[in-house]
């Protein structure tokens, strides 16, 4: 009897096997990573160097593990590895999954892969950053214009409303770069005539890079008075080049959270920083792929909000549970 069950359980797994063999080309909706019935949401983010990116997959696979999904999330090595992510996304799309995140490094490289998307009936999600593409049924990110704009009103009251002052950017490609660059120049130019901004450089959100953009930039304009760093590597990057310089007085602000700027801000070398919400970030991303691979509407545009933190909140439960370290 005990042989009997045996050879039938093998006959059954066979079966098995040969159909999800036989359906596998056919059905987008299945998760061929040995996840059974689940469906799943393939990630493809900017970057891992950054604590922020752990904490939206953080966000992201408690979510997906809310909503009986399997979630899968990488990014590449460095976020200026535009080809190695279109690389992941195309191997991720290879997979057949039921829904799509992406936050593009270079918005216009990763469109033909959308449109590849779009053919196999596979919802995009765009989150951190969008795309130049109508193919995303949603985008859940940051007001990045808003956000920059709230540091520039920071660093301009730290400044005294007057001075030369200079910005690091961490990417000229990326619609976050972007945003996050011109909030902060349009609000300048728009509300404080007294400042005027020497140069914007990109460090490709790159510390070490940063910190030398940073130095040169001091070296160039002795009468700096204040700096913004537009992510968390940019941010630290500007605190090392000002202490490498041994720059006293100057101003800094910043963008995102870690514990580099953290404590920065809790030794006084930062003035704040804008943070973000990267575990709803992470968590609104899967919600809206499931959403709309379950064919239900989903808004076009989800802003997953920001919170300015200086030494005076930096330990309220408010800003407190939107950092991360």
């Amino acid at each position: 009897m005990y042989n009997r069950r045996t050879a039938l359980s093998v006959f059954a797994v066979a079966a098995s096997v040969t159909l999800g063999v036989t359906g596998c080309g056919d059905q987008a909706s299945t998760s061929s990573s040995g996840s059974g019935d689940k469906k799943t949401v393939a990630i493809v983010s900017k970057g891992y160097q950054h604590q922020f990116w752990q904490a939206v997959k953080k966000g992201a696979e408690a979510k997906g593990k809310e909503l009986n999904v399997n979630v899968t999330f990488e990014g590449p090595d460095k976020e200026t590895n535009v080809d190695q992510q279109v690389t992941m996304l195309q191997s991720a799309l290879d997979k057949k999954p039921a829904a799509l995140g992406i936050a593009a490094l270079d918005s216009k490289a990763v469109a033909p892969l959308l449109e590849q998307a779009k053919s196999a009936s596979i919802p995009v999600i765009a989150f951190d950053s969008g795309v130049d593409s109508d193919i995303p049924v949603s985008t859940a990110a940051t007001d990045n214009k808003a956000a920059a704009a709230e540091a520039a009103k920071h660093l301009a009251e730290a400044i005294g409303h007057k001075g030369k002052i200079a910005v690091v950017t961490h990417s000229d490609t990326s619609t976050t770069g972007v945003d996050r660059r011109d909030g902060f120049i349009e609000y300048m130019k728009a509300h404080e005539p007294n400042i005027q901004i020497v140069t914007h450089q990109n460090g490709d959100g790159d510390q070490a890079k940063s910190a030398d953009i940073a130095k040169a930039i001091i070296q160039a304009n002795p009468d700096l008075v204040g700096l913004y760093g537009t992510n968390e590597g940019a941010a630290i990057g500007v605190v090392q080049g000002v202490k490498e310089l041994g720059k006293k007085g100057l101003k800094i602000v910043g963008f995102d959270s870690g514990k580099a700027q953290i404590d920065a801000i809790k030794s006084g070398d930062m003035i704040g920083a804008v943070t973000q919400n990267p575990i709803s970030i992470g968590a609104t991303t899967v919600q809206a792929a499931v959403d709309a691979m379950n064919g239900k509407t989903v808004e076009k545009k989800i802003d997953t909000g920001f919170k300015w933190y200086d030494k005076s909140n930096i330990d309220s439960k408010e800003i407190a549970d939107l950092l991360y370290q």
